[in-house]
């Protein structure tokens, strides 16, 4: 036999020295939760380790990662349903919870980047990411909502803005907006293959945002589809999007591959909560070794992402097993 592939797995050294992906801290963004009030850390039941921060503690916890040397934070609001409406209006309010976090984290951490979410959902009572009008999701009237979001965000010293709301032209009209505001600094990370998932459920547990009547499958991608998603990326391109998206990550592998063969864009993939709770809980009853969180997070990796939310961030450097 000449060739036997097992002489370059025969030693520590050598598997390093010819490995083929490698995960760093630079490569992960961590997702974190914000409630209204003052000393709040309240753990999200369907998620262990995972927690709702009021803003102090919100920048304690930020502080703890960049001494880590994590610095890269999506944020999300969980918002009073006394707060909320069918145009999603608290959403860009001057001194909101949401917009006072951001300028929290950027005035206290200026060399932190923060990554925003636009979608109405957080906001509104019908729990959907567009208005909704006799059942219907109206996408252009929905547009003008988002942009006064994404705006608010920009002035509160946003680095990267995520559109997750999955309306058709979002990504231009969102450039428009921004660049005529003096932010064409700001990026957009499109959400551009977010698919219609079950995976979702602990986020919206965490966020009680879930929809109050119907689903979101009129704007979320269909599970059974992927050459849809060359069509959403080739849009988000020509809009001016910065990176793109698949959300969830792990069943979706392969569209992760198709993007990142597709377009020079970064390829950013969400590793959601309903993946982490899943590994959590295998994890806890000692069906899975701890092993398996960083063997998915490498297979975001292998497949072409260059950039990872993941609920795992944070434990996977204070392990070691990322730097």
């Amino acid at each position: 036999m000449l060739h036997r592939p097992r002489r370059n797995r025969k030693s520590a050294v050598i598997r390093d020295m010819i490995q083929e992906n490698h995960l760093f801290a630079s490569n992960l963004i961590f997702p974190l939760f914000i409630v209204d009030g003052e000393n709040q850390k309240v753990e999200v039941s369907s998620m262990p380790g995972i927690y709702r921060y009021s803003i102090d503690n919100l920048l304690r916890e930020v502080e703890s990662c960049m001494n880590l040397g994590l610095n890269a934070f999506d944020l999300f609001p969980a918002v009073e349903e006394s707060l909320k409406d069918k145009y999603a209006t608290e959403s860009y309010k001057k001194g909101t919870l949401y917009l006072r976090a951001i300028e929290a984290v950027k005035k206290n951490f200026p060399e932190a980047c923060v990554v925003t979410d636009v979608a109405m959902d957080p906001y509104s009572s019908d729990g959907h990411d567009g208005i909704v009008e006799n059942g219907e999701i109206l996408n252009d009237e929905t547009l003008e909502v988002l942009g006064k979001m994404a705006l608010a965000h920009a002035e509160s010293g946003a680095d990267i803005i995520a559109p997750s709301d999955m309306m058709d032209g979002r990504i231009g009209y969102l450039r428009t907006v921004l660049d005529e505001n003096g932010f064409s600094n700001v990026s957009l990370m499109s959400y551009t293959a977010k698919y219609a998932s079950a995976f979702y459920g602990p986020f919206r547990d965490a966020l009680g945002s879930a929809p109050k009547k119907g689903d979101k499958k009129t704007y979320q991608m269909n599970p059974a589809n992927s050459k849809e998603a060359l069509i959403e990326a080739q849009l988000d391109s020509q809009e001016g999007a910065d990176f793109l998206m698949v959300k969830p990550g792990l069943p979706y592998l392969d569209v992760i591959r198709l993007l990142a063969d597709n377009f020079d864009l970064p390829i950013a993939a969400y590793n959601v909560s309903g993946e982490y709770a899943m590994l959590k809980a295998a994890i806890s009853n000692g069906w899975l070794s701890e092993q398996v969180i960083l063997e998915t997070l490498m297979s975001f990796k292998r497949a072409g992402a260059t950039s990872i939310l993941t609920y795992h961030a944070k434990e996977v450097i204070e392990k070691g097993w990322v730097k």
